[in-house]
């Protein structure tokens, strides 16, 4: 008999058992007619009935106020026009009148005889103007004196065309009137037929508004003259008149719903045109304003709706909560037995109803089994009629071994839910995780366990990939400060030592970049494979990044020399030939080593000393081991303050040249002479740099020429001392020496910088030097490193005319 410490592999679903309820129509009719159903759903109709009424009544009321509105701006706009109609016939009269008089009177006795006839329009509205062909006004009604039209558009305008039509101008304001008018005017011909000037009718723009009627039109509504051009003439907007606006007309004799580009106001706007015009006459009434009583009905049905939806709303949930409470009662049984089959049974997990057999003192001596389901049944390998109504002692016993008893117990008094993982080894199927739940009712517990060896597997795997490295398998950095953190905890406890060793691959990026990252990676695993079996079971190998290795000796004892030997045995193993696709390739490696706690305290105190000692290594030729000392730190500092000193001789000489003039350069260059040998012809120079430190004298290149290509700092620099070699050439040449060739040398980094070219260019355009007459120096390894790129770039610097030459030929391949 299995117990519950077992667990059977995952099977298929099992088929619903014959005890599961299933709704069938009559059972779904009846659970229809229920009043906390069927109520809800009749008021859920009567709502979307009365809802619809209202939205209905609603849209006619808005369709019955949109056609109320446009038939009064169709309105507004017939009486419109009619005003306008007469206004700007009687205006066209008094045109046409003018220029009868002009032309039985003369210009100057036009004006008098119209007055005598009482044919004038009045003065304070109308202003009669007459003018000769040159623009001059020589009449005028009421008298504005002399004045110079020519260059008027309506002067313009009849003297250029001969028009019989009237021309109306937009609004414009003279220097002698106080306020803009609108000038209608009409062409003046001689007997002859020639041009004799224009007769001019000049109207406030405010007259052709005059008829806006609040009362009609309300406070916002629009009217208006719009010339054909899209230029207001005349418009007024409640008790605001205006001209001279863009206005963009709809189509004629349509009302259409539009936003005023004026003012932002929405109307039912419609134009007409006006006939013997230029112009359209514009009537507009406020949607706002119009729709005003339609939205108060809106508001009005809305809320009567709104209150009448809300109170079927509260009388449903009142006698719907009463129905459910009445029928709760009879429904809780049969939905909880119904809920427990379906859960269990489609559950993954293994349900155990218990219930707590107790002595005399109120302990939990047992348990007895009520009910299983399915999983329970291939958990323990028992069917469910087999563990109904037995004690589990007797069922299960190895739950009484595994501890499981007592947890349950536990439960079953203090009513907390308890929770655990363990592993189950004692299984036909060997070990898997089981996860249980306990959880307390009445007299008993129920139990739910699960098997959950597939997320621990999974978490295990993810765990592993969080704390190793992808290429190698190794511990990477996040495992490897945690080891550390834990050895030097531990150490601290009993007094040992940690070891730790910081490892560089010498040579590695040559290979990475002759033969690809690929081999560089096949490499890398070989490697790192190497370094493991030269490990014992308690220390860690981990690859930090790159090429980089670092190695932790935990719990150490005796002399820290004494790792020397382990340290040399994979020095060796390192240096080992390799083949790499094909090919044998060997590198070395720079071992730097520290000690807790003779070298520091915590991780980063080791892990920085071991950096350094690990550099100190690669200074001294590569393929060593180095211990740290105290003396190493020294020698960083000292290359700090020899960078930072660097730096600002580098801004003294960047300085100076921009200044112009001669100051505390630091740098100097010193020109070896080229000579030929058969002649004794001196041909050529090469620029070498010197420093003078102002604190520690001369500085040896070997000193810091490595340090500035390492901090990118030779790139300005090399630019410095190209300016600097180039300007002194031409300086000897000014001084009558016979030309000679200049030559500089090229660093890596600088040939690598995109502006070489550039800045090459810039050095012989500002000192005028002759391409011809320099010299680029590149080393053979160089050139290696990228050999299709550094062939475009030389054949880049070849064509500017500029020499070049390779140096330490034979040193790289």
């Amino acid at each position: 008999m299995n117990t519950l410490a077992s667990v059977a592999t995952p099977s298929a679903p099992s088929a619903p058992s014959p005890s599961r309820v299933r709704r069938t129509p009559a059972r779904w009719l009846a659970l229809a007619l229920e009043t906390h159903i069927s109520l809800p759903l009749f008021a859920l109709f009567l709502l979307g009935a009365m809802w619809f009424g209202t939205l209905h009544v609603i849209e006619v009321e808005r369709r019955t106020a949109a056609a109320a509105a446009r038939d009064a701006t169709h309105e507004l706009l017939d009486t419109y026009e009619a005003q306008m109609a007469r206004s700007l016939s009687n205006i066209d009269q008094t045109l046409r009148v003018l220029k009868y008089a002009v032309e039985q009177n003369g210009a100057q006795g036009a004006l008098p005889a119209l007055a005598a006839k009482g044919l004038l329009p009045p003065g304070l509205v109308f202003q009669v103007e007459i003018t000769d062909s040159h623009g001059r006004v020589v009449a005028s009604n009421p008298a504005a004196g002399a004045r110079d039209l020519s260059g008027a558009s309506y002067f313009e305008f009849h003297r250029h065309i001969r028009h019989d039509q009237p021309y109306v101008s937009q609004a414009i304001v003279h220097p002698q009137a106080a306020e803009p008018h609108l000038h209608f005017s009409r062409r003046i011909d001689d007997a002859a037929g020639r041009f004799a000037g224009v007769a001019i009718v000049a109207v406030d723009p405010a007259y052709f508004t005059s008829s806006y009627e609040r009362s009609r039109q309300g406070e916002r509504g629009l009217l208006g003259l719009v010339g054909v051009d899209g230029v207001v003439r005349a418009m007024r907007i409640g008790e605001q008149v205006s001209w001279g606006q863009s206005y963009t007309p709809g189509p004629t004799g349509m009302v259409g719903l539009r936003a005023c580009r004026i003012d932002g106001e929405t109307r039912y706007t419609t134009t007409r045109p006006l006939g013997g015009f230029p112009l359209l006459a514009v009537a507009g009434l406020s949607e706002n304003e119009q729709m005003a009583q339609f939205r108060q009905q809106r508001r009005a049905w809305l809320l009567g709706a709104s209150a009448g939806s809300a109170l079927l709303v509260a009388v449903v949930i009142l006698v719907s909560a009463w129905s459910w409470q009445l029928t709760k009662a009879r429904r809780r049984e049969r939905q909880a037995q119904e809920t427990y089959a379906a859960a269990s049974e489609a559950s993954p997990d293994a349900f155990f109803v218990l219930r707590s057999i107790m002595n005399q003192r109120g302990r939990v001596t047992d348990f007895t089994i009520v009910t299983t389901n399915s999983r329970a049944e291939q958990l323990t390998g028992l069917r469910k009629e087999q563990l109904a109504g037995q004690r589990m002692s007797v069922m299960l016993p190895g739950a009484f071994s595994a501890g499981i008893f007592a947890d349950l117990a536990t439960v079953a008094l203090d009513g907390v839910t308890h929770e655990t993982e363990w592993l189950a080894r004692a299984l036909p199927q060997g070990e898997r995780w089981l996860y249980r739940q306990a959880v307390a009712v009445e007299d008993g517990v129920v139990v739910i366990v699960r098997d959950v060896t597939e997320r621990r597997l999974a978490e295990g795997r993810i765990r592993h990939l969080a704390h190793h490295d992808d290429l190698t398998g190794l511990p990477n950095r996040s495992l490897l400060r945690e080891r550390l953190d834990g050895a030097i905890a531990t150490a601290a406890g009993d007094g040992s030592a940690v070891g730790l060793a910081f490892i560089d691959l010498d040579g590695f990026k040559l290979v990475n970049d002759a033969l690809g990252h690929n081999a560089g990676d096949a490499l890398l695993k070989v490697v790192g494979a190497r370094m493991a079996r030269c490990l014992g079971a308690g220390d860690t190998l981990a690859r930090f990044g790159g090429d980089e290795f670092v190695i932790l000796l935990p719990a150490l004892s005796g002399e820290p020399a004494a790792i020397a030997p382990l340290l040399e045995q994979v020095r060796q193993a390192v240096t080992e030939p390799v083949l790499v696709e094909g090919q044998e390739v060997q590198v070395s490696c720079s071992i730097g080593v520290t000690f807790y706690p003779r070298d520091g305290v915590d991780a980063n105190a080791l892990m920085m000393h071991a950096d350094v000692a690990m550099y100190r290594a690669k200074e001294l030729g590569n393929d060593n081991v180095q211990f740290y000392a105290s003396e190493m730190t020294a020698s960083i500092d000292e290359k700090l303050c020899l960078l930072e000193g660097l730096r600002a001789a580098l801004d003294t000489c960047v300085d100076t040249c921009a200044e112009g003039y001669p100051g505390p350069c630091q740098f100097e260059l010193l020109y070896q002479p080229k000579i030929d040998l058969r002649s004794g012809r001196l041909f050529g120079v090469e620029a070498l740099i010197r420093w003078h430190h102002p604190e520690q004298g001369l500085v040896s290149p070997d000193r810091f020429i490595g340090l500035a290509e390492e901090s990118g700092l030779i790139v300005p620099i090399g630019e410095w001392v190209l300016r600097t070699a180039c300007a002194q050439n031409v300086a000897w040449r000014a001084a009558g020496l016979p030309p000679i060739s200049m030559s500089v040398n090229v660093s890596a980094r600088q040939f690598e910088d995109k502006r070489l070219v550039e800045r090459i260019a810039d050095a012989l355009g500002a000192s005028g030097l002759p391409p011809e007459d320099l010299e680029v120096e590149v080393t053979e390894s160089l050139i290696m490193r990228d050999l299709g790129r550094s062939v475009d770039k030389m054949r880049e610097i070849e064509a500017m005319g500029v020499s070049l030459s390779i140096d330490d030929f034979g040193t790289g391949y």
